[in-house]
């Protein structure tokens, strides 16, 4: 039912204007055979990934598990694997959430990770957008690193750093020539602050931050994001009205950023870290179709899916052992790519093959071979020589169903 009732609204709307994906990627993850120790989004100070149960699976943070396992995202093969999968689902931009430049808490760590996954992100010929925590200056203060009184200081040279070095970059988000830049929140700083740390930017951006923010912070639109607090669980018609409403609240495409989302279903009380935000259900799958629905049919140019890879939060679409590729295959509906959902398998199963053969050189130059075919959208040559693996290593560790690959 559910399948026909989207690919109906599919073939409905497939000749409105283009809409532009995006999704909203975490670059915050840390593996103990990459970075020598498990992150604290793995762990939480809770969880301890050196666990292994009867079903392979490490013991991590998250309500879900990754298909390709826990990893660390300044892994270039991490990375390789999920801008593959990104470009084969339609998937046109990444908007990465970024706390800055400063080396505090890990907000450097992160720092680098983003400037490595925008080296792949153009290496797949996609685009990227970045959402700044602003709530990183509270913190800074509050842990002695940064004085009250440098606040704006602070918040301008983060803007200079961004006008500098990606906002001119042309793999970076425009709207008539301006930058998009999200804020989560804004968290920290009010509207007067904002305009004045534009000030001498040679590319003033346009500011998108959270609808119940939008007043008071005068940005030049809004994103959508799962509307959950309270702790409570938000039930489908709470979070249809929301969509309604923020639909209706933009009055040109350009002002609202819509949302498509899984569902929410938080780790934090699990762990100990605070309370639960919220709970939406994914209905095994229905939520998304449904969110990503009422997404295209909006007057937004712009779509988020939140997102790529929060698994602290549960919101993720990245291909998972619950709901393995079904998030990407839905979004492939819509976006008319040229790849099959068939193609979404490869950069799996590429990452799980070099994770294999990291000693064997001449398998890894094989592989090496598949990446450039893969990026150069050269499936049928790249399934070949992975084929020949799969059949001489045998199918039974591999997480994805190969005889889908002939």
């Amino acid at each position: 039912m559910l399948l026909l009732f989207s690919l109906s609204s599919y073939l409905l709307h497939s000749e409105v204007d283009p809409k532009t994906v995006l999704v909203h990627y975490m670059p915050w993850y840390s593996s103990k055979s990459v970075s020598g120790r498990w992150g604290w989004h793995w762990t939480m100070n809770h969880f301890n990934p050196e666990k292994i149960n009867k079903d392979g699976q490490r013991e991590v943070a998250s309500n879900d598990y990754p298909l390709i396992g826990p990893y660390d995202s300044n892994d270039g093969q991490t990375l390789e694997c999920h801008v593959l999968l990104m470009k084969f689902a339609g998937i046109q931009g990444v908007v990465i959430d970024w706390y800055g430049i400063e080396d505090f808490r890990d907000y450097a760590t992160i720092h680098r990770n983003t400037q490595h996954m925008i080296e792949y992100i153009k290496k797949a010929e996609l685009q990227f957008a970045i959402c700044y925590e602003d709530q990183t200056v509270k913190h800074m203060i509050e842990g002695k690193f940064l004085q009250k009184q440098e606040d704006h200081t602070h918040g301008k040279k983060v803007l200079q750093w961004l006008d500098n070095n990606w906002f001119s970059d042309d793999a970076y988000i425009k709207l008539d020539d301006q930058p998009v830049l999200l804020v989560f929140g804004p968290q920290y700083f009010k509207a007067e602050q904002w305009d004045h740390m534009m000030l001498g930017l040679s590319k003033r951006p346009r500011l998108y931050g959270l609808p119940h923010l939008l007043q008071e912070t005068k940005t030049s639109g809004v994103f959508g994001w799962p509307p959950v607090s309270g702790g409570g669980e938000v039930v489908p018609a709470v979070w249809k009205e929301y969509l309604c409403q923020l639909y209706t609240k933009g009055s040109t495409e350009e002002a609202v950023i819509a949302v498509a989302f899984p569902g929410f279903h938080d780790i934090y009380k699990e762990v100990g870290l605070h309370k639960s935000i919220g709970y939406i259900d994914d209905q095994a799958g229905k939520t998304f179709i449904e969110t990503f629905e009422r997404a295209w049919n909006s007057k937004s140019q712009f779509i988020q899916i939140a997102t790529w890879n929060d698994y602290g939060e549960g919101t993720v679409i990245e291909p998972t052992k619950s709901f393995k590729y079904q998030y990407l295959e839905e979004v492939q509906k819509y976006t008319q790519t040229c790849f099959s959902q068939n193609d979404l398998q490869l950069p799996v199963i590429l990452y799980e093959l070099k994770k294999k053969h990291m000693k064997n050189t001449v398998a890894m130059e094989d592989l090496k071979q598949v990446s450039t075919l893969l990026f150069s959208s050269k499936c049928a040559e790249a399934r070949a020589i992975l084929q020949q693996y799969l059949v001489k290593n045998g199918r039974q560790n591999h997480t994805t169903d190969d005889n889908n690959l002939h």
